[in-house]
């Protein structure tokens, strides 16, 4: 937390009246867009794959068009050519990207074309590792909560891309009841069969084992009424202070419990250590509770009221259960003012490339917020 602290007295000691004596007045976002690339330095994240070879025709900046993906997620820009739009006749806001002249914004393909490449490198996802790791690891973290938010997609449902055993089929047609049990049975051999391996298995096999075609999901909500939509679902897990340290996207219909170990793996790589696992009642799993206790951890998760030997937390337990509610705040926020609602692209690794510049813009805010 020194170097956020030492980062933010310069920023506003010396950052903002520079910027102001040379663009003019900025207001309180455009000073937070400011804050969060000098915090972030997007010149380092800029690898061969974005940076112009030395043939053929130079490649626009990319730099600067980060920079603007970054902004998009913070103005809540719904789609690019918006963004473009508002670059071309604020030049405060194409000036903190870089660009000099509105001649010189990339045409809305290059967006795209660049936004591609960021995708596949993943690169969001780094920057936002980079920032958990340098400005908040040294931190003791006392709650790591978890939770997951559906995500509306734009595209086909894929097929199902878990190979189904051959098994010799009885002659007839199935009652519905026989189906029911067949489905369940399936699924339940499924959750019990990842969840048995994925404690024994490093993060990035256990990354590539979870679904991540756009499919339909359902879920119940606060007020116990099933929802159902067609697309992702974002895993996010969060600490005190409202700070998301690890996200996940999976297909809709994956169950929030098989992407809680993943969470907890990512969560120890980039905070070194935490105390407590808040998660509801969907990771009540043994696996779960054992492989947060082998690493040191106490679990606290909401008993299944479905579950037979349904136990209720203890007082204490209970109490702490209450932090939970900072992961929901997240994907709130997420959906609400960093563009969570405004999906406009299709594939798994393009929408978690969107969500993950929403995803920076929270962490920035939050870890700026620790300091006041």
């Amino acid at each position: 937390m020194k170097i956020l602290r030492k980062l933010y007295t310069t920023i506003q000691r010396t950052l903002f009246p520079m910027l102001e004596e040379e663009i003019g007045e900025l207001t309180e976002t455009q000073k937070f867009f400011a804050a969060v690339v000098e915090m972030i330095k997007p010149s380092r994240f800029i690898t061969p794959e974005l940076s112009w070879s030395g043939q053929g025709r130079p490649m626009k900046e990319r730099e600067y068009v980060l920079r603007a993906f970054i902004l998009k997620a913070i103005y809540n820009f719904p789609t690019t050519k918006l963004l473009i739009e508002n670059l071309k006749t604020n030049p405060t806001l194409r000036r903190l990207c870089g660009w000099e002249y509105g001649s010189k914004i990339p045409s809305e393909a290059t967006f795209s074309r660049i936004f591609t490449v960021l995708a596949e490198t993943q690169l969001p996802n780094e920057i936002h590792k980079a920032m958990i790791e340098e400005h908040h690891k040294a931190k003791l973290a006392g709650h790591n909560s978890s939770d997951s938010t559906a995500v509306n997609g734009r595209e086909k449902s894929c097929r199902k891309n878990t190979p189904k055993a051959k098994v010799k089929k009885k002659r007839g047609r199935k009652s519905k009841a026989e189906l029911a049990a067949i489905n369940e049975l399936e699924q339940n051999e499924i959750k019990t069969r990842r969840l048995e391996l994925q404690g024994n298995r490093p993060l990035n096999e256990n990354l590539d084992d979870l679904p991540a075609g756009c499919d339909w999901g359902a879920k119940r909500n606060s007020q116990g009424k099933q929802e159902s939509w067609k697309g992702y679902k974002l895993h996010v897990s969060t600490v005190d202070g409202g700070i998301p340290v690890a996200a996940i996207l999976t297909s809709a219909s994956v169950h929030d419990s098989q992407a809680a170990i993943p969470l907890m793996q990512m969560s120890k790589e980039r905070l070194g250590f935490y105390c407590y696992d808040l998660m509801d009642s969907a990771y009540d799993a043994k696996e779960i509770h054992d492989f947060s206790r082998n690493m040191g951890r106490v679990p606290i998760i909401d008993p299944n009221k479905r579950r037979g030997d349904e136990v209720p937390l203890e007082p204490a337990k209970k109490m702490r259960y209450n932090e939970r509610t900072a992961a929901e705040r997240t994907n709130s926020d997420l959906k609400d003012n960093h563009g969570g609602k405004n999906i406009r692209v299709k594939g798994n690794s393009k929408v978690f490339c969107h969500l993950m510049f929403g995803v920076i813009a929270i962490t920035a805010k939050q870890l700026f917020n620790m300091l006041l």
